[in-house]
């Protein structure tokens, strides 16, 4: 997404620093990972880090947020949401899958993709193009990102809205208001859901553990 901030601390390096060491053990041809947690658990700072990290090894990884592909236009998404009731529409049937499985496709094609990009400034959504001919892996990072069909790697952050609420009002995305609540505890429902498909865990103090 463009114009997101990024908020990098030690802790994100150390995580980082230990799924990194899990992908080199583990990888596969265009491979596949998906981060998924809460809002503001630190997914975008992980799914950066990883990538760094896996540069300084000759290892191309493009990250790919699913937040670009909700299929409300932003500027319409909160009357969308409280005309249909919040607890009815809040989820992963938000988001436009065909289009993400299409990009996906052209990864593992090794072909040039097109998809959607939210400009955080402006809320408008851009289309942008990325060559993924030289793209080696793709880290995918979202709520719901480890509902991604053929991932090798899902990772889970554990910390809940209620932890990370600084965060969210740092980055700004969206006012934190009564509406905002609900639709937080909503997608704490629906991203909780999510925890027993995962394949490693990063706690709340952001340690690393495998699932078993």
């Amino acid at each position: 997404m463009l114009g997101d901030v990024l908020l990098i601390t030690e802790k994100h390096q150390i995580a980082g620093e230990a799924i990194l060491e899990y992908i080199l053990a583990n990888r596969k041809e265009k491979m596949m990972i998906a981060i998924s947690g809460e809002s503001g658990s630190g997914k975008t700072e992980l799914a950066h880090v990883v990538a760094k990290g896996l540069r300084k090894h000759g290892i191309m990884a493009k990250p790919l947020h699913i937040d670009n592909y909700y299929r409300i236009h932003p500027l319409k998404r909160t009357e969308w949401r409280q005309s249909h009731g919040i607890e009815n529409v809040v989820g992963p049937d938000e988001y436009d899958w065909e289009t993400l499985r299409r990009n996906i496709k052209e990864f593992k094609a090794g072909k040039p993709s097109t998809g959607p990009c939210v400009d955080l400034v402006t809320e408008q959504i851009d289309q942008l193009t990325t060559d993924y001919s030289g793209i080696d892996m793709l880290i995918i990072d979202g709520l719901y990102a480890i509902k991604t069909e053929n991932v090798d790697v899902r990772i889970f952050i554990e910390l809940t809205y209620h932890e990370t609420k600084k965060a969210q009002a740092v980055r700004g995305k969206e006012p934190q208001n009564e509406y905002r609540m609900k639709v937080l505890e909503t997608e704490h429902r629906q991203v909780q859901a999510l925890k027993s498909s995962a394949d490693i865990f990063i706690g709340m103090d952001y340690t690393f553990r495998l699932a078993r």
